[in-house]
């Protein structure tokens, strides 16, 4: 009987069944544990799934009662009716899960100046009469007009909006002005919002923010759905061009979800999409293009550039973000074709737009963008770093969710491991996996090249066949040993290679010694997690006294806040961008050289 690959996404867990076995004992195999009150009935409709390759059984009729037309219309299914035919992959929506992947939303937050670009304005319209016969629009600009805002204009979406709300609210409205453009007409003050996104590869941190006060009112992540069609922006650049449809579907679907979290936003904040009134949203230069809609297919052909590099700024609606009426989005600008505009916002949420001291600071991610700031010259570079560090192309790597293995420390030649939310291990995330090859390494049980040797109760085989086992099969929730082998290491050896590769080129660029970096700042999900310790032990990061690193968590959502409440922070970002050079490491004459020591471990 033969056995088909599964690949489940966002969660990044890929199983083997044989034909025929329903995704839900598939998901189950792999230790995802999705809805399914009923058992696998059928009748709770809670294990919804998106196919996005392969061959499942025709829908059955238990699926066709319980789903929607909607539903049926965009291919969902139940994961315990829908039955394996091939190698499939599916998405998950974060409903199906019974319990919630760890999103990094938080982030040092920046001692910012409110400088907005939303004016909130006060308005006491004197009604319409028999004797005043003025149009509403016209009324209203008389009354900007008496404070000193005359030449404001409304668009049509806008003006939609006014004759309702005048009279609702007894003629007394608050605008929000952007420069001469109103772009929301609510109820007298109103508490005036703003929606800041990361917009990640794998994964988006969005924030709602009060623009007036510039707090945070209510922040959430959710995983960017777009995994399901590649898990890296070269595969979803490859989608983009070679699928019909592929750029639009890329898109449509990172809106819906954006819009989905900021509905969960406004109800936390117990507030409306209405008084949402402008957006900042980054990303590298591949999900910039994406989500705005623009060509992605000079990003993966040489010399790799991007179609706008300047700050963008539209309406919100013209990409189906359901803002208010006349809200806007707010891009700043990209850098190179793989350093991107969260790039940007990382460095003004870190507040290293002029660093005093000598700086490194880089955004680990499935692409890491790096910065080498010295004397008021300023250097990045982007390298691929790819997916390991996600958990994927690990054989039992999966994303930051209960059950992953997080934490590993071998002493004594006891091994103890740590899962998320203390659950029985599944699988293995990414600061794991970095952390058991750091203690292999500090053990012996791995030499510099990546080669088990040695002897440990728990390391099986020999050569190449080596395996260390992290948890048994008594022990793990799905039954399998979780183990690591000379392939998973080899995916961590290329992902380090890449970073320190780029750091020394940097450095190289710039005529400086690593000891001369003062301040080694680490942003991004998985470098708030990692174990600095165990990135300095493989080679990933040079040997610096410990006081001189920083993890800083989600500066680049730290960054786009900034960005919401203050048109210098804009300001910031345009300079950042004009006077940044970038390195590209795959046009540098030592770079080969370079990168091919950095592969061996410290």
């Amino acid at each position: 009987m033969s056995n088909f690959e599964v690949i489940l996404q966002p969660i990044g867990r890929r199983v083997k069944v044989p034909v025929g076995t329903t995704l839900l004992t598939a998901a189950q195999q792999a230790g995802v544990d999705l809805v399914a009150v009923c058992g696998g009935e059928g009748v709770c409709g809670g294990c919804r799934v998106r196919p996005v390759e392969g061959q499942l059984s025709p829908a059955t009729l238990t699926e066709k009662a319980e789903l929607s037309g909607n539903d049926q219309a965009a291919g969902i299914r139940l994961a315990c009716q829908a039955e394996v035919l091939s190698d499939t992959r599916i998405d998950i929506p974060p409903e199906s899960f019974t319990a919630p992947q760890r999103l990094q939303v938080e982030g040092q937050e920046a001692v910012i100046d409110l400088n907005p670009v939303i004016l909130p304005v006060d308005l006491e319209i004197p009604p319409a009469s028999r004797q005043d016969l003025r149009s509403d629009l016209t009324r209203v600009k008389a009354a900007l007009a008496e404070k000193s805002l005359p030449g404001a204009c409304f668009s049509r979406r806008v003006a939609v909006d006014l004759p309702g709300k005048l009279r609702a609210n007894g003629w007394r409205i608050r605008l929000a002005l952007r420069g001469d453009e109103v772009v929301a007409i609510l109820p007298p003050e109103s508490r005036l919002y703003g929606l800041a996104v990361d917009v990640g590869t794998t994964k988006l941190a969005a924030y709602l923010v009060d623009l007036v006060s510039g707090e945070t009112a209510a922040k959430a992540g959710a995983m960017n759905p777009q995994i399901a069609y590649g898990e890296d922006v070269i595969s979803r650049i490859a989608y983009a061009n070679e699928q019909a449809g592929g750029a639009r579907t890329l898109q449509a679907r990172l809106v819906e979800t954006l819009n989905n979290l900021l509905a969960e936003l406004c109800a936390e904040a117990q507030t409306c999409c209405e008084r949402v009134v402008e957006a900042v949203l980054v990303g590298n230069t591949a999900m910039h293009h994406l989500l705005v809609g623009l060509p992605v297919r000079q990003l993966g052909e040489s010399p790799y550039v991007a179609a706008v590099s300047e700050a963008l700024q539209f309406p919100a609606r013209e990409i189906g973000l359901e803002l208010a009426p006349g809200a806007y989005i707010y891009l700043p600008p990209n850098l190179a074709g793989y350093v991107g505009a969260d790039h940007v916002a990382m460095l003004l949420g870190a507040e290293l737009a002029a660093p005093e001291k000598t700086t490194l600071a880089l955004d680990i991610g499935t692409n890491t963008e790096i910065s080498l700031i010295h004397q008021g010259k300023h250097l990045c570079c982007s390298c691929a770093s790819g997916p390991a560090f996600e958990g994927a192309h690990i054989r039992d790597g999966m994303r930051a969710a209960p059950g992953a293995i997080e934490r590993v420390r071998l002493s004594g030649g006891k091994l103890k491991i740590q899962t998320i939310n203390a659950q029985p291990p599944v699988g293995i995330c990414g600061s794991g996996i970095l952390e058991i090859v750091a203690e292999l390494r500090k053990a012996n049980l791995l030499d510099a090249r990546g080669a088990f040797g040695g002897e440990h109760p728990c390391l099986m085989g020999t050569g190449r066949g080596a395996e260390f086992v992290l948890a048994p099969a008594a022990e793990t929730g799905h039954g399998r040993d979780i183990k690591v082998s000379r392939a998973d290491v080899n995916e961590i050896q290329l992902a380090k290679g890449a970073i320190r590769a780029g750091i020394d080129i940097l450095l190289d660029q710039a005529g400086l010694l690593e000891t001369e970096i003062q301040s080694f700042i680490v942003a991004g999900a998985f470098g708030t997690y990692l174990d600095v310790e165990s990135a300095v032990t493989i080679g990933m990061f040079p040997n610096l006294p410990r006081e001189r690193f920083m993890q800083v968590g989600n500066a680049a959502g730290s960054g786009a806040r900034a960005l919401l409440v203050s048109t210098r922070q804009r300001q910031l970002a345009e300079e950042i961008s004009l006077r940044v050079a970038y390195v590209e490491l795959a046009n540098h004459p030592d770079f080969m050289n370079v990168y091919i020591r950095a592969l061996a471990f410290g």
